[in-house]
């Protein structure tokens, strides 16, 4: 996750850079995009995650001016972009196809915008040979996109979105070419270009670690509208409804009626665990509520002696063992039949004394890690 500091979304002083204000876009009767309203800071790298059909990147095309909003308006450091074309905005964009041209050079396609601004080659030259000393791609200017290999092009276009010095840099599933040793590395790459430019970075993604590495905040899509924004910490831990909370990373669900809720605690009765499940914190809903409980699999403990606690505490049998190296994933079922997930670090090298398939066990937790939802 990336560190931000300054936090300038906090400042009730800070003026948003780019401001989204009730934008809505349809196609016909279809709703791609229905009122959404956000406010995005200057420095920020801010993170538009959701599935396919979301209405991400249709929020994207509007931000670089190639859609219109059918309703609302999008305000870029302070200028209002209704009827402002794409080379007329403070804005350049990466796709996910990187669109290099295959019979230019490296040099040259990172020249090629500069050029048809008609800027002096001297200065085409500083720029260029600036960008690609920050994107580490120098040894390679001569070189042509089919001698490069996916991360290398991929770098090749993010210096050619950023030679042109825009305010704001649009970035379009920018590493989903990549292998995912490749996209780890170049993520944290991405974060030091834009830190040390200071380029506003609006990155469109669908995938979830990509977004809790890059992003400073996390507007979350769902049908077109914002589920939730906040920082990655703020989407993983407290997610606003089931559906960030299933969305972001696992997670397991129980239903059940809210039968205590006090400023510090509240009990919630689930025949789904079987159990009451106790939470260390209020949430001010009318008794009987219908609420669910969301408990994150890294937070559930899994042993094969029944804890002290009387609480928070579920007995099942492990019916699945995936060992993933760093860690190992369980899927136990409880006695309500329920199938719930646990996950556990491998701190240890040697497998003697795991718990394994069909061992009977108690599943258990802290009070402080359930979140309750209400919708």
């Amino acid at each position: 996750m990336r560190p931000e500091p300054l936090d300038p979304w906090r400042d009730p002083k800070a003026e948003p850079y780019v401001r989204i204000e009730g934008v809505t876009k349809k196609f016909g009767d279809f709703v791609a995009v229905n009122d959404v309203s956000l406010e995005i800071y200057r420095g920020e790298i801010f993170c538009l995650l959701g599935g396919s059909g979301s209405g991400k990147t249709t929020l994207l095309r509007m931000l670089a001016g190639f859609e219109q909003p059918t309703a609302g308006r999008i305000v870029i450091d302070g200028q209002d972009m209704t009827g402002i074309p794409p080379y007329d905005r403070p804005v350049n964009m990466m796709f996910q196809s990187y669109a290099l041209f295959p019979h230019m050079t490296v040099e040259k396609n990172i020249a090629f915008g500069l050029e048809q601004e008609r800027l002096p080659k001297g200065e085409i030259a500083a720029r260029v040979a600036e960008i690609l000393e920050i994107v580490k791609m120098t040894p390679y200017a001569k070189r042509k996109p089919h001698q490069l290999s996916g991360g290398q092009r991929q770098r090749v276009a993010l210096a050619r979105a950023l030679v042109k010095r825009p305010k704001l840099l649009l970035l379009d599933e920018p590493l989903g070419a990549l292998d995912k040793k490749l996209r780890e590395h170049t993520q944290f790459e991405l974060i030091n270009i834009q830190e040390r430019l200071g380029v506003t970075f609006i990155v469109v993604t669908h995938d979830q670690e990509e977004a809790m590495t890059l992003a400073s905040r996390i507007g979350v899509m769902n049908h077109g509208t914002i589920a939730q924004v906040g920082t990655p910490t703020e989407i993983y831990e407290f997610p606003a409804n089931r559906f960030v909370a299933d969305f972001i990373g696992s997670v397991n669900m129980f239903e059940g009626r809210l039968v205590e809720d006090e400023p510090d605690y509240v009990r919630v009765e689930s025949p789904e665990l079987g159990a009451t499940i106790y939470v260390s914190h209020g949430i001010s809903s009318p008794p009987d509520a219908r609420v669910w409980v969301a408990i994150r699999p890294e937070k559930i403990a899994i042993s094969r002696e029944r804890p002290d606690a009387q609480e928070n505490v579920a007995r099942g049998v492990v019916r699945e063992v995936a060992y993933m190296g760093d860690l190992s994933i369980y899927l136990v079922q409880i006695d309500s039949g329920k199938m719930v997930r646990v996950t556990q670090p491998n701190i240890t090298r040697h497998a003697d004394g795991r718990i394994t398939w069909d061992e009977a066990v108690y599943l258990s937790w802290d009070p402080t890690s359930p979140v309750v939802l209400t919708q």
